[in-house]
């Protein structure tokens, strides 16, 4: 604990310069503050069909390409954002400018109901684009803050601590908070449901984005940027190299983006629809269940930090994998097998306590490294400064970003391409939809087979992640060296000489 509260004055006799628990811990807020709008964007898909009259095919392949212009956009981003400074700082201005744009984008596109027709998708499209910019804009600076915020390998991890916390609160959390308070008051997807329970989200999302600003308020300064003042000057045709070049950054973002996947498909209220609505035949066990989830969801968070802390990030990332895979296998058998009534959590049955285990597990190990991510795209950044003596930490943020938005724009694609394989291209299925064949093998695609496939292929990128516990030691002393160098010149000359 005492390394927690090591004061933030920069020591060049020390290697590292560390944060206060509590600024790690506001700073953190930033990613619930985004993830926060990442769970209502999850319902846009029942808004569309419901309230705007799109098929399910249209939704989910828009919703996929906005995705994927959302990756598009953000390495111009990552160029912003490492070029960006001002008064107030690198980051907090646009933590801030990121959440009112996101804020306006939901206004507009849960309001897009009440345009005249021939507006209606226009304004949807707009409202999405708009969306994606503020999001990414506000989320980018999350990864990229990181590597201010600490340098203490030891500590870094406590970020994803803090994380999985709040992750769990916003997404298990909140699924019961819906489910059992909000949409039982109208027993459908409507506006005043949206009316209701939007708000909630844009308020909510504000008051932890001033906390995350106040968070890395001290640690938004140039001491805390890579090597200082000896940060070598960047120019947009350094960032193809740097890319190209830059092993760790290419396979752990690779590897983030298969995690990411995971997380975007089962979160997804679809997702959540055709297990517990259709499969057990109560939408609102989704609720039940999440709420079930939330202290082992936060306990498995907190263990893998602890463990990030002894073993090293990249040890921690890959055996929660191996760990989650090995759970959804056993959860593949138990989805075969369920009817609607099985799971009831008012009478335990060997199957339903088996089927809780499997399904918490299985997401929860599958997913949580997503927040081990945002820790570890510190560390490559700290690596590329080591190399080139470049910092460009937005850059690397955006990049995550980039990989993460292409492989989530195929969650409700790959949801919307499966459905209609199946026979349900015009509308997503519901509660009084009956369990059928076709649909049960719909839900193990989902739900297992898709998840395990993107676990196997981010283990195989991660074998040949290179950035263990050792390894950034030695980054870290020798960014030390080059912190203290007398120039640009001289840290790029120790950068380019001395081996890690």
């Amino acid at each position: 604990m005492a390394n927690m509260q090591e004061n933030q004055v920069v020591n060049h006799k020390d290697k590292y310069h560390r944060a206060k628990l509590w600024q790690i811990g506001l700073f953190s807020l930033n990613n619930a503050a985004t993830n926060l709008y990442l769970f209502g964007f999850g319902f846009v898909s029942f808004y569309s069909t419901g309230l705007l009259g799109l098929t399910a095919l249209i939704i989910s392949q828009l919703l996929g390409y906005i995705r994927i212009f959302d990756g598009f956009i953000d390495p111009g981003l990552g160029a912003l954002i490492d070029k960006f400074d001002s008064k107030f700082g690198k980051y907090r201005p646009l933590i801030v400018i990121g959440n009112i744009i996101t804020a306006i984008s939901f206004i507009i596109l849960f309001q897009t109901h009440l345009v005249s027709d021939g507006w209606k998708f226009p304004v949807l499209i707009l409202a999405l684009i708009v969306h994606k910019i503020g999001y990414s804009l506000q989320a980018s600076v999350t990864k990229a803050g990181q590597a201010a915020l600490t340098s203490d390998p030891k500590q870094r991890p406590i970020f994803s601590m803090f994380d999985g916390i709040f992750t769990a609160l916003i997404f298990t959390g909140g699924q019961y908070f819906v489910t059992n308070f909000i949409y039982p008051k109208f027993n459908e997807y409507s506006s005043a449901f949206f009316a209701e329970f939007i708000p909630m989200i844009i308020v909510t999302s504000a008051v932890l984005t001033v906390l995350a600003v106040i968070g890395i308020s001290a640690k938004d300064r140039i001491e805390y940027f890579g090597i200082g003042e000896n940060n070598a000057e960047i120019k947009l045709r350094d960032y193809w190299p740097i890319i190209k070049n830059n092993r760790p950054l290419q396979t752990l973002a690779m590897a983030g983006a298969f995690v990411k996947l995971n997380t975007q498909l089962f979160s997804d209220q679809v997702t959540q629809m055709l297990i517990f609505g259709i499969l057990f035949g109560s939408y609102q066990l989704s609720g039940q269940i999440s709420l079930i989830m939330v202290v082992p969801n936060i306990l498995i968070s907190m263990a893998a930090s602890a463990v990030a802390r002894n073993k090293g990030l990249k040890w921690s990332y890959v055996t929660w994998l191996k760990i989650g895979t090995a759970f959804l296998v056993a959860l593949g058998f138990l989805v075969w097998q369920a009817q609607p009534g099985m799971l009831d959590f008012g009478n335990l049955t060997f199957y339903s306590v088996s089927f809780v285990i499997a399904y918490m597990c299985g997401r929860q190990f599958s997913t949580s490294p997503s927040g081990l991510i945002l820790t570890m795209a510190a560390d490559v950044c700290d690596y590329e400064t080591s190399e080139s003596g470049h910092y460009v930490s937005g850059m690397m943020g955006t990049i995550f970003s980039l990989t993460d938005s292409i492989a989530s724009s195929l969650a409700p694609m790959s949801i919307g391409w499966v459905l209609a394989a199946f026979g349900y291209g015009a509308a997503y299925p519901d509660e009084t939809t009956a369990l059928t064949p076709e649909l049960r093998w719909v839900a193990l695609i989902i739900l297992v087979l898709i998840p395990l496939t993107a676990n196997i292929l981010a283990l195989t990128f991660m074998k040949f992640y290179t950035l263990d516990r050792e390894t950034m030691e030695n980054i870290q002393t020798k960014l030390s060296e080059m912190r203290d160098a007398k120039d640009a010149k001289e840290a790029e000359l120790i950068a380019a000489t001395e081996e890690i």
